[in-house]
C-alpha cells in the first residue's frame, strides 16, 4: 500500500503539509547547520561568547589547521582501510550465503537463516568484553585489520538477510531452466543471479559503507592508536585534546561526514533502484 499523492488530498491536508514539511526539514538540519557554522567561526567569536550567532568572518583556516596540525588525514586513511575491506567482504560473503539459503532447500535451512537474523539483535555492549579479549589473544587488538575482520563477521548477518530476500524474489524459473540445460551451479550464481543483483549490491554497499564509516563504539573498544583508529575515534581524541576549541572539532566533524555523503550521491541512482527493487511487479 502506497500513500496517496498530496495533490489528491483535501485543501486542509495540503496546507498542513506545506507547513510541516519545511518545519521538519529545519528541525532535522538544525544540528548539522550549527556544526557547519561553528566550523567556519573564528576562534575570537568563541572567546567573546558568540556561540550561536552568525560568524564575524569565514575562517577557512580551521580546516587548514585540522589537516596540517592534526593526524586527521591518517584517521581518514585508517577509516578507508577498515571500511572498504568490510564492504567487499561482507557483501561477497552475504551473496553466497544468501544464494544458498534462497535457492537450496536443505535440512536446517530455516535454522541457519534464523541464526544469521538473530545475530543482528544481540546488543553490542554484551559482546564488548569477549570480542576485546579475543582480539587481544589473536594479536589483532589495536589493528585496522582486526577491526575490519570483526565488522565483516558482524555485518554478514544483516547482509545475508538482505541478499537472501532479494534472491528469493527473483524468478525461480530462470534457475530451473539453467539446470535443465546442464549449467553448473556456480555458473548459475555468477552469470544469472549476480547480474540481476547489481541494484541490491549497490544499495547494500552504500548502507554498509555508512554503517562502518560512522561506527564509534567498536572503533573506541578495539583501537587506541593513531595508526589504527578510524576517523570517529580520532575525532574523540581531538575533542579531548582541544575540549574548548569547538571550531576545530566541528571542522573535523564536517570532514568526517563528507565521504558517506559523497558516496550516497554518487550511488544515488543505484541505491534507490536497489531499495525499490520488487516494489512494482
Amino acid at each position: 500500500m502506497f500513500p496517496r499523492p498530496i495533490r489528491q488530498s483535501s485543501p486542509a491536508a495540503q496546507w498542513v503539509y506545506a507547513i510541516a514539511l519545511p518545519l521538519a526539514l529545519i528541525i532535522w538540519l538544525f544540528p548539522l547547520l550549527g556544526v557547519a557554522l561553528t566550523s567556519l567561526r573564528p576562534a575570537s567569536d568563541l572567546a567573546m561568547g558568540n556561540y550561536f550567532g552568525m560568524p564575524s568572518g569565514i575562517a577557512w583556516e580551521n580546516y587548514v589547521f585540522i589537516f596540517t596540525e592534526t593526524p586527521i588525514g591518517q584517521y581518514m586513511v585508517n577509516s578507508l582501510w577498515v571500511t572498504i575491506p568490510t564492504v567487499i567482504g561482507a557483501v561477497s560473503l552475504s551473496l553466497m550465503t544468501g544464494f544458498a539459503l534462497a535457492v537450496y532447500n536443505f535440512r536446517s535451512n530455516i535454522l541457519v537463516f534464523f541464526m544469521f537474523v538473530a545475530g543482528n539483535f544481540v546488543p553490542f555492549q554484551i559482546l564488548m568484553v569477549p570480542v576485546r579479549d579475543m582480539t587481544l589473544q589473536l594479536g589483532m587488538y589495536d589493528t585496522w585489520y582486526g577491526l575490519a575482520l570483526f565488522h565483516i563477521a558482524f555485518q554478514t548477518g544483516f547482509c545475508t538477510l538482505f541478499m537472501r530476500n532479494f534472491i528469493k524474489a527473483l524468478p525461480y524459473e530462470l534457475i530451473e531452466a539453467a539446470r535443465v540445460e546442464g549449467v553448473a551451479e556456480w555458473r548459475i550464481f555468477w552469470f544469472i543471479v549476480l547480474p540481476l543483483m547489481r541494484p541490491a549490491i549497490a544499495a547494500l554497499s552504500v548502507l554498509v559503507f555508512t554503517f562502518i564509516w560512522n561506527d564509534f563504539f567498536w572503533a573506541t573498544v578495539l583501537t587506541q592508536g593513531v595508526d589504527s583508529q578510524p576517523i570517529t575515534a580520532g575525532l574523540s581524541s581531538l575533542n579531548g585534546q582541544w575540549i574548548a576549541q569547538w571550531h576545530l572539532v566541528s571542522a573535523g566533524s564536517i570532514l568526517a561526514a563528507l565521504p558517506p555523503v559523497l558516496m550516497f550521491f554518487l550511488m544515488q541512482k543505484h541505491f534507490i533502484a536497489g531499495l525499490t527493487l520488487g516494489a512494482v511487479k
